[in-house]
């Protein structure tokens, strides 16, 4: 006999209290109560919960409050609100931020089951699969905090279908993540496909996400499927998602909330079953901001928030990373065991890694080629084209960073046009976007420039 599912309702009002555990109760639910979000924090801390039913305007902590506590710390309960018709706003908005659902009160009882049992009907999931190394073995670190924290909200999250943004700086391995946590859900057997936003023309983006049906534009001769329908069932990663265009946004935001596309050219809508994952190293929040991001499609992308720390702020992991990359170099060049002496990996430790794990890889594997007698030096690396100053010096401002370059560049290019950006990006051979979207990472102060003069920056590819 199954044991039967727990439901946590919280409500200032007890009167709904005692009416949802009647219904409830009755079809063998097992009902905790609550009547503030505090005390529902506890009881979801203190004990294991299937479903969260919760009232939205609450006296001090509200349901919006608790909405955002209970996806920190337990992303995969899922939740439906209750609302009075002038609240309704609040819901919908709670709902794109990840809630599986609202009620409006009063309510209709047989609606409340229905919706209880369809919600808690897509939490039965298969069971992860068995005999997976642990993750820390996976992704060859995690001494530090931040890297442990990382490795137990990826298995939290892994067996269930919320959306996943993970945010990162180039190199530390969003791709490397978003693959474990296909591998570790119940998907894991249906395809992962990659779209690289980033490097994809605007043009080509949105034949290459929804496809195309013949005809349908001058070289289209045959139909397409495109990358979100060939996802189906499967995972969906949009790597570099902050650099898609507004048009774009638009499709993507549809296509999560209806979970169907068009095929450009057609006229019929194909239903696509498939977690979505995205990445980017843009500060999404300050696009969102800036209006260069819609809002909307920022809270559907966001279910769960996953980032992962530059290696400069984990430094206790280099030496297990360092270890296993030098372990797997030598396999592959089927040579003796490169040793790392004490000196080589203090330097190691100091590096900042402008570049990250994929710097530290590409290092070690030229390094392991080129060291001698077995030993890697620190002038092995060197030779990868890493600088030349000591490792007491590389540290802080001082390190060479090839975005402090890019930044420098571009500086020098604005002089070079009296601030004018389009003249700029001329000089340095990119496009107006291009050169909008570098000036806004970097910080390059535009204020009393000439840029205000600057025609509206069109929408192309970065």
């Amino acid at each position: 006999m199954n044991p039967k599912q727990t439901i946590l309702a919280v409500d200032d009002d007890l009167s709904i209290l005692q009416v949802l555990e009647a219904r409830l109760s009755a079809v063998d639910f097992q009902v905790l109560k609550a009547t503030g979000g505090r005390e529902a924090l506890d009881i979801i801390k203190s004990g294991h919960v299937d479903l969260l039913i919760s009232d939205v305007r609450m006296p001090g902590m509200g349901g919006m409050d608790l909405f955002a506590e209970v996806r920190a710390i337990c992303p995969e309960l899922p939740v439906i609100f209750l609302t009075a018709y002038g609240t309704i706003p609040d819901a919908v908005s709670a709902v794109k931020a990840g809630a599986v659902d609202y009620i409006t009160k009063p309510f209709d009882g047989r609606e409340l089951l229905q919706k209880v049992r369809n919600t808690l009907k897509k939490k039965v999931l298969p069971s992860p699969p068995e005999g997976l190394p642990p993750l820390d073995q996976e992704l060859s670190g995690g001494r530090s905090p931040a890297m442990r924290e990382l490795f137990d909200l990826i298995d939290r999250i892994a067996p269930s279908d919320v959306n996943v943004l993970i945010l990162g700086e180039s190199g530390v391995g969003k791709e490397r993540v978003a693959r474990l946590i296909h591998q570790r859900g119940h998907r894991r057997e249906h395809p992962f496909v990659v779209v690289d936003c980033g490097s994809t023309p605007t043009g080509l983006l949105e034949s290459e996400l929804f496809g195309h049906v013949r005809g349908a534009f001058t070289h289209a001769i045959r139909d397409k499927k495109g990358l979100i329908e060939a996802a189906d069932h499967g995972t969906l990663f949009l790597d570099e998602i902050g650099n898609i265009s507004p048009e774009m946004q638009v499709r993507l935001l549809r296509f999560l909330e209806d979970r169907k596309i068009r095929r450009i050219g057609d006229l019929k809508e194909i239903p696509v079953d498939c977690r979505v994952i995205s990445a980017t190293n843009v500060d999404l929040p300050e696009e969102v901001e800036s209006g260069s991001f819609r809002e909307d499609l920022y809270y559907r992308l966001r279910v769960v928030t996953l980032k992962i720390p530059p290696l400069r702020e984990r430094r206790e992991d280099i030496p297990l990373l360092a270890r296993h990359f030098v372990q797997k170099y030598c396999e592959a060049q089927k040579i003796s065991l490169v040793q790392i002496p004490p000196e080589t990996m203090k330097w190691l430790c100091d590096y900042p890694w402008p570049g990250n794990v994929r710097e530290l890889k590409n290092a070690l594997e030229a390094g392991v080629v080129l060291c001698r007698d077995g030993v890697l030096r620190q002038n092995d690396l060197q030779l990868t084209g890493l600088p030349q100053a000591p490792a007491k010096t590389i540290t802080g401002s001082d390190a060479i960073s090839l975005e402090e370059s890019e930044r420098n560049t571009i500086i020098r290019a604005l002089q070079q046009a009296g601030w004018v950006q389009k003249d700029a990006a001329k000089i340095l051979g990119i496009s107006r976007r291009a050169i909008h979207y570098k000036i806004r990472k970097y910080g390059i102060e535009m204020a009393g420039k000439r840029s205000s003069t600057d025609e509206p920056v069109p929408d192309e590819k970065v």
